[in-house]
């Protein structure tokens, strides 16, 4: 709270009859709000409310946290804001000076009922005066000597859109209420879940997909499509989920070379626009035999034919950067006779599709296998024959980074068109990132939900606050203190910018790795285990 507010807090309560402080119910007192809910304070004046958008409140006893929802009763229906800051004050501890000299005697608190002065001011944001199921705007602000109590479950599940059949995220902090959002909310405009390393960012993710892969058939399942860069998801194989996971290993994936377009070839391999010509006749001939022979070729094939085209021995300048530019392609081993797989066989609704990436070191490979296979999920989705699916991306800023040339963002594009325009037609993106501000500021915008786990970098701080609706500069605050496990959850998603526990994972083998303790034992052992098998051999 800014110093002038509490000068105004603190100039309201002693300006009450015979300057006596505001003190709590005695014990067994009965204080209700006509809600029915316990009075935890009362609204007081200040020079600069209470107004439309804020008010303060004394806190009566000691069940008022930060975050907190509570309620206010007015003519229109109950006032709802959540408290953004708590101060504490004394006035017998105002002047240092007098502070010091009476400690020094040692008589401050012995002497003088210091603990009875003592109190605690709330600054609430308001949101809205709920009617019924609706939060309208406040145009009245509420009234001084207003009791102020916490707002209801109900209040909340109705204000914040809590389902019943909702997506489980967690607990409501400082309340015991389940934080279930609707899926049409969170994932169809898309979601965004940002964190510094280490806070919880694939762990809420796995508690998202445990809720997509336990959700009933008759609430509407879509399936999920895991691009996993370090194979944190791999372990739902070995969960009790294996039945509805699938694992793609993209090393060996390969990408049938007819399915692709000399546009694809030159803007993977960065071929001027002159071998780009070139390729073209070559590559609708391909087409052409093809189409006749039902025999796909391979990428060898198509280098063979044009190193022996003889309308290109006079144009060495154009034949030898095509071919080298094709050559680097066939080194990555990614280009094959035909695709190894095939969506439309293995994406079913509530299942899941990891493909795993962590055995490719290539990161041009892997931004290949994203935007071949993100244009072709998208283009099938269009045509109905796959289900609506989330595309959850892992390290979302390796793939569409904000500041990057073509030549190194190869599945910016296609993760931007899905933010565009993929809510459309069923398929939903969720962006994993640790450094949002290096990621695109196009796919980032069009994410109406974000989940924020903590984050201290600075300017990932600013540009969140920049990009984020509703978040304030008290939220900003409290984001980089969040323990593991907490988050903060606003958007589309929820009525009001939200702090939540995540919920615990159902699976418990749900991540591939070991802990950095257990890895240097193994390696101890391997290495201790090789020297006495040299010693024994000596």
């Amino acid at each position: 709270m800014p110093d002038e507010k509490k000068e105004d807090a603190a100039a309201a309560i002693s300006a009450s009859p015979a300057h006596a402080p505001t003190r709590s119910s005695p014990a067994g007192a009965s204080s209700t709000h006509p809600s029915g809910a316990p009075v935890v304070g009362t609204v007081i004046s200040t020079m600069e409310g209470p107004n439309t958008t804020e008010f303060h409140f004394v806190i009566q006893g000691d069940g008022v946290r930060k975050g907190q929802f509570v309620q206010v009763g007015a003519n229109a229906g109950p006032v709802l804001g959540s408290v953004t800051e708590i101060s504490r004050a004394n006035r017998y501890f105002e002047r240092a000076e007098s502070v010091a000299e009476y400690e020094r005697l040692g008589v401050l608190t012995s002497q003088f009922p210091t603990n009875e002065w003592e109190y605690m001011v709330a600054s609430v944001r308001v949101h809205g005066v709920l009617n019924g199921s609706h939060l309208g705007r406040c145009a009245v602000p509420v009234a001084p000597g207003a009791p102020v109590s916490n707002a209801t479950e109900e209040q909340l599940k109705s204000f914040l859109g809590i389902v019943p059949d909702g997506l489980e995220l967690g607990t409501l902090a400082h309340h015991t209420l389940s934080v279930k959002v609707s899926l049409g909310r969170l994932l169809q405009k898309h979601l965004a879940i940002l964190a510094m390393s280490g806070s919880g960012k694939s762990y809420l993710a796995g508690v998202l997909i445990e809720e997509l892969l336990d959700r009933p058939e008759k609430s509407g399942r879509i399936c999920v499509v895991a691009i996993d860069n370090h194979g944190e998801y791999v372990g739902f194989k070995d969960s009790q989920y294996r039945s509805k996971v699938e694992v793609v290993d993209c090393a060996k994936i390969r990408i049938g070379l007819h399915h692709l377009n000399a546009g694809q070839l030159a803007e993977w391999s960065a071929m001027s626009a002159v071998a780009r010509r070139a390729l073209d006749s070559h590559f609708s001939e391909l087409k052409k035999r093809v189409k006749e022979t039902h025999q796909p070729e391979s990428l060898e094939e198509l280098v063979d034919k044009i190193r022996n085209d003889p309308s290109l021995n006079k144009k060495e300048n154009v034949r030898g950067p095509l071919l080298e530019a094709l050559e680097e392609l066939r080194y990555l081993r990614l280009i094959g006779r035909s695709d190894s797989f095939k969506p439309a066989d293995s994406l079913k609704p509530g299942k899941l599709v990891v493909f795993d990436l962590s055995g490719v070191d290539n990161l041009r490979k892997k931004q290949m296998i994203v935007a071949y296979y993100g244009r072709k999920l998208f283009r099938q989705r269009k045509k109905g024959t796959i289900p609506p699916y989330l595309m959850l991306v892992e390290e979302a800023h390796n793939f569409a980074r904000e500041k990057a040339d073509k030549h190194n963002a190869l599945a910016k594009p296609i993760i931007e068109t899905l933010a565009r325009e993929g809510r459309k037609f069923g398929a939903s993106l969720c962006l994993i990132s640790q450094r949002p501000v290096q990621l695109s500021t196009t796919a980032l915008s069009q994410c109406n939900s974000n989940i924020i786990l903590r984050i201290t970098n600075p300017f990932d701080l600013k540009h969140i606050g920049e990009s984020c609706e509703g978040i304030d500069s008290h939220m900003l605050d409290s984001i980089t203190t969040l323990r593991v496990g907490e988050a903060l959850v606003l958007g589309e998603a929820v009525g009001a910018p939200v702090f939540v526990s995540v919920r615990k994972r159902r699976s418990h083998s749900a991540e591939r790795g070991q802990s950095l303790e257990k890895i240097a034992q193994d390696y101890e052992e391997k290495m201790q285990l090789k020297n006495d098998e040299i010693e024994a051999f000596l």
